[in-house]
């Protein structure tokens, strides 16, 4: 059958040699439904999922409230024609979760909230040049690669920071000084952040008056509630947060100090579906049973079990793997070479678990010790089937 949806999958993280490497069998290729933490494909096969939608859901798919509450606003219309309460309400719960975020604004995807952070700091400063570090989506503000499509001039406008690295990261931020507008860093970044980095980071951005905006796309609701600032004691002006603050529900956000978040009057950052309402009641429950479950603990404790048995399989199978990398909420093993983590993704789908052969691999509220117990006893096994 020809593919209709172009490059397969709209989705390019989902693409099958992404998952299962370039030569992907027999491994699945779509899914038809999900629910805690288990994916059935389309010829009906179940599956262990630790992939979970790309780190989006942390509190297991279809969670019960959060279900009850999408379907609500579902009833209740969708959308309309004024700004919805619940944009009011969701917001303030989340200002008084994270204190350092004064007030929000909300979008769609994560890549949409990083722009919007950073056209905030262009305005603010009426400087225009921009450091990265991490991954920041697709939009073109900040590619760097050989990607086409990107003018010049824009990719100019744009340089990476080593993550950990503070003597090259205090060079390239007084290297533009008064052309810098924003530093953006991610919290995390297959290991821990220093705290020299961490110091050399704030320290400088500040000194040369650039915005400090935090990526916490990923880690919000994940490493604590307020995400790697809340863990490793960062203070932004600016956050993004997406992906696990509505369990899988398209809402992302921008927030941070007052004095920068009224740059949007200033500016331009909409979007017709920005105030749609099963999103936000969906973020709205999703937040509720983070704290009344203490789900950034759960996920710790049972991440934590996860990533202690990949740090035991990795010296066990060393021909294989090189090291279990990451943090115990977001963790992976990185193998010897590209063809062997394909071939450990593959053998592992066939064996009903889907577990992503790069960074990163997400538990959720769905997932327990006696199920990650079972998944390092299945991941044991096929790494010993690929011993050369």
């Amino acid at each position: 059958m020809t593919d209709r949806v172009a490059g397969f999958t709209s989705t390019g993280s989902k693409r099958r040699e992404a998952l299962f490497g370039e030569d992907p069998g027999d491994a699945p290729r779509r899914m038809s439904r999900s629910a805690g933490c288990r994916v059935w494909d389309e010829q009906g096969r179940e599956y262990v999922d630790y992939i979970m939608a790309l780190g989006a859901v942390a509190l297991g798919y279809g969670h019960p409230a959060v279900a009850a509450a999408a379907h609500a606003a579902v009833d209740a219309g969708v959308v309309g024609p004024l700004a919805p309460e619940l944009e009011e309400t969701v917001a303030a719960e989340l200002c008084r979760l994270i204190p350092w975020v004064e007030q929000v604004r909300f979008v769609k995807t994560g890549a949409e909230g990083v722009a919007a952070a950073v056209r905030l700091a262009r305005v603010a400063t009426e400087r225009s040049e921009v450091l990265g570090c991490g991954y920041h989506g697709w939009l073109d503000w900040c590619q760097t690669g050989a990607g086409r499509g990107t003018p010049d001039p824009v990719r100019a406008l744009y340089a990476e920071l080593p993550f950990n690295d503070a003597e090259r990261t205090r060079d390239l931020i007084r290297a533009r000084a008064d052309r810098l507008a924003a530093v953006v860093i991610e919290p995390f970044i297959l290991e821990t952040p220093r705290p020299e980095w961490l110091a050399v980071v704030q320290e400088e951005t500040r000194r040369v008056g650039a915005v400090l905006i935090v990526d916490e796309i990923k880690t919000v609701c994940r490493l604590a509630i307020g995400g790697g600032c809340e863990r490793f004691g960062i203070r932004p002006d600016l956050v993004v947060l997406g992906k696990a603050i509505a369990n899988g529900f398209p809402l992302a956000a921008v927030g941070g100090r007052a004095e920068l978040m009224e740059g949007v009057r200033r500016t331009w950052i909409s979007s017709t579906l920005a105030t749609e309402m099963v999103s936000l009641a969906a973020a709205r429950a999703t937040l509720e049973v983070m704290v009344s479950s203490g789900v950034p603990a759960h996920l710790d404790r049972v991440g934590g079990r996860l990533l202690a048995g990949l740090r035991t399989l990795a010296e066990r199978h060393s021909a294989v793997v090189l090291a279990a990398r990451g943090i115990g909420p977001m963790c992976f093993l990185e193998c010897r070479s590209e063809p062997l983590g394909g071939r450990l993704a593959q053998r592992l789908a066939l064996r009903g678990l889907l577990f992503k052969r790069s960074a990163y691999n997400f538990v959720s509220l769905a997932h327990d010790e006696a199920r990650v117990d079972q998944t390092l006893g299945l991941l044991d096994d096929v790494l010993q089937a690929l011993a050369p």
